[in-house]
C-alpha cells in the first residue's frame, strides 16, 4: 500500500476529492495543512499532525492556504527540505514558489517573450500614478492573491495617489499595475498535467463585473480554444515545470495574453464543463511516477 499525503485545506473541495481519489486507489492518504508543518533541519525530518512525511511515498500539494501571503513561501521551504530528503513532492516546492509570487511569475513570463497585459511594477508612487494615467484604467494587484481578492480598479484622475497610499498600507511593498484588458466577456483556463495538455474551460463574467472570477459572480463554460492559444499556454507553463497547472489567458482583439500560470487551479472548471475528474487523473499520474 502506498502512503501519500495531500497538502491542502481541510474543508476545501479540491483537497478532499484528491484525498478521496487516493484512498479509492488503495492508498493510505492524510490531508494536512501547511500551518502544521515542522522541520528538524539537522535530521531533515518533516512532521505534521503526528505524520512523519519522510515515511511517505509522495506528497501532493493542492493548496497552501485559503488565501496567500509571503508566509507561504516560507512554508514551501519546509516542503523543499522534504523533497531534498528524497520524498517526491508534486509539484516541486521551487516550481510552486515561482508562480504563487505574482511578480516572480510575471517576470519569468515576460523574460521568455510570453505576451502579457501592459504591466508596471514600482515602489515609486509617482511612477505608479503615471502608469494609471497612461493605462486609463489599471488593475492594482497584490503579489499574493487568488480569485481577484484584494484587486482594485484605478481610474486615471486626481484620486489615484490616495488610493495607492491606502493600498500600500494594506499591502506593503511594490505596486503591481496592469492595464485593464477589454475582455470578450470571458477568459480561459487551459489545464496541463505533467506538461501535457488536458482540457480547457472558460470563465464567463457575471453581470456588471470587471473580472470573470467565480468569487465575483462568474461562471464556468465549455470552450475549445484555437490551437495557437493552447500552444501559447503550453509555452507559458513549460517555464515552471509544474505537475498540474492551469494557464489563465484572455483572447483580445489584438491577440491572446497570459494573465498567470497557477499551481493549483483547474479542478472545478474541468468538472463542471468537461465532466473530467482532475483529482483522479492527478493521483494516477503521481502513482505512475513513483512506481517508475
Amino acid at each position: 500500500m502506498k502512503r501519500l499525503a495531500v497538502i491542502g485545506v481541510r474543508d476545501g473541495w479540491s483537497s478532499r476529492i484528491l484525498q478521496r481519489a487516493a484512498r479509492e486507489r488503495g492508498c493510505e492518504c492524510a490531508l494536512l495543512e501547511t500551518a502544521g508543518l515542522s522541520v528538524e533541519l539537522e535530521r531533515g525530518r518533516v512532521v505534521s499532525e503526528g505524520v512523519v512525511l519522510n515515511d511517505l511515498d509522495a506528497v501532493i500539494v493542492k493548496k497552501l492556504a485559503g488565501e496567500y501571503s509571503p508566509t507561504h513561501l516560507q512554508r514551501l521551504e519546509l516542503l523543499r527540505v522534504l523533497n531534498e530528503a528524497g520524498v517526491p513532492v508534486f509539484s516541486r516546492p521551487a516550481a510552486i514558489a515561482g508562480v504563487i509570487d505574482r511578480l516572480s511569475c510575471t517576470a519569468t513570463l515576460a523574460g521568455a517573450g510570453i505576451p502579457l497585459p501592459p504591466t508596471v511594477v514600482t515602489e515609486d508612487a509617482a511612477a505608479a500614478v503615471a502608469a494609471v494615467q497612461r493605462f486609463g484604467t489599471a488593475v492594482l494587484k497584490p503579489l499574493f492573491t487568488s480569485k481577484a481578492r484584494g484587486m482594485r480598479l484605478l481610474e486615471a484622475g486626481s484620486e489615484s495617489m490616495e488610493e495607492l497610499a491606502a493600498f500600500q498600507r494594506e499591502h506593503p511593498g511594490v505596486f503591481y499595475l496592469q492595464k485593464l484588458i477589454e475582455l470578450p466577456g470571458r477568459d480561459l483556463g487551459i489545464v496541463f498535467l505533467g506538461g501535457e495538455y488536458l482540457a480547457s474551460y472558460a470563465r464567463v463574467a457575471g453581470a456588471g463585473s470587471w473580472n470573470t472570477t467565480t468569487a465575483d459572480g462568474g461562471r464556468y463554460a465549455r470552450c475549445e480554444p484555437e490551437p495557437a492559444v493552447i500552444e501559447l499556454a503550453r509555452r507559458a507553463q513549460a517555464l515552471f515545470g509544474l505537475d498540474f497547472t492551469c494557464v489563465d489567458i484572455a483572447v483580445t482583439p489584438t491577440g491572446p495574453v497570459v494573465f498567470e500560470v497557477s499551481a493549483f487551479g483547474g479542478f472545478r472548471g474541468l468538472a463542471e464543463t468537461r465532466d473530467i475528474n482532475a483529482a483522479e487523473l492527478y493521483v494516477d499520474y503521481v502513482l505512475e511516477r513513483i512506481a517508475d
